[in-house]
């Protein structure tokens, strides 16, 4: 029997939107919080909103419900698939690779696996990407499996922020040490290890010079070898395009793309973050 293959991301991802609809992608959203209403991420409310009305109103977060977990395989079955790839964000940053596990394991008559990427936006954005070109091009769900557990040991995501606040607020802080640094206006560059949780890549001084060693590390990772390149942010349109615009003119990219991260990411990062997450060709 030929395998039909289906694809579910959560919003975390922060895949562009264009790509999403064009490859028939579901994404499960995350909700937003505020004390007198829930949005769903990118679809009731999206991340400049968020931003507007920060620090005034922080809201919390959830991940996506089980009930849309439920009808996203409910729909591909009804839609015809045979199997189903579904990768999430980080489960050390949040529940829901946990959640939607529980729901796909009572799942019958749809072959699905679901994938804990250990990381989060473009990281896991480039691994839907990889595998719903896969897809398209007619590889068996073995094989797409096989090339995801690949990217995801070259998948590379770096970012800074404005400010700690947020990440400390929303608990999401992990290996990253900021108190007595940010006295020093000492900005770190943060990454995700291998067991999927924020730590301290290295500092800089500042805004600009922590920009410079984002520039840095993409540099060093194109010196000898092709990159795809995603270049995110959180509410910093200005500085993102001048990224982007720096980066067109390196070597070795054989794709870039970028995209606003999500209302929901945004709401632990606050405005101001910019990230760039890669993997080497």
């Amino acid at each position: 029997m030929a395998e039909k293959i289906a694809l579910v991301c959560d919003s975390m991802s922060d895949l562009p939107p264009d790509f999403v609809e064009e490859n028939g992608i579901k994404v499960l959203p995350a909700r937003v919080i505020y004390p007198d209403r829930e949005y769903a991420d990118r679809i009731d409310i999206q991340p400049d909103e968020v931003y507007g009305r920060m620090p005034k109103e922080i809201p919390t977060t959830s991940m996506p419900s089980p009930h849309d977990i439920r009808t996203a395989f409910e729909e591909i079955i009804q839609e015809g698939f045979t199997h189903c790839i579904a990768l999430h964000i980080s489960s050390a940053l949040s529940g829901t690779y946990d959640s939607v596990k529980m729901v796909a394991d009572e799942i019958k008559n749809l072959k699905i696996q679901v994938i804990d990427t250990r990381t989060l936006s473009m990281g896991t954005g480039w691994m839907v990407i990889n595998a719903a070109r896969n897809i398209k091009a007619g590889w068996k769900f073995d094989n797409i499996l096989e090339n995801i557990q690949a990217l995801q040991e070259k998948a590379r995501v770096y970012y800074i922020l404005e400010t700690l606040e947020y990440l400390r607020r929303g608990g999401r802080i992990g290996k990253v040490a900021g108190m007595i640094g940010e006295f020093l206006h000492l900005k770190p560059v943060i990454s995700v290890n291998s067991d999927g949780e924020y730590y301290t890549f290295c500092k800089a001084k500042g805004r600009r010079k922590s920009i410079e060693k984002l520039v840095e590390i993409v540099e060093q990772a194109v010196k000898d070898r092709e990159i795809n390149l995603a270049v995110v942010h959180g509410g910093a349109p200005q500085e993102h395009a001048l990224l982007v615009e720096r980066f067109k003119k390196l070597p070795n990219i054989k794709e870039i793309t970028g995209s606003q991260i999500s209302p929901v990411l945004g709401v632990h990062t606050g405005p101001g973050l910019l990230g760039v997450c890669f993997y080497e060709i």
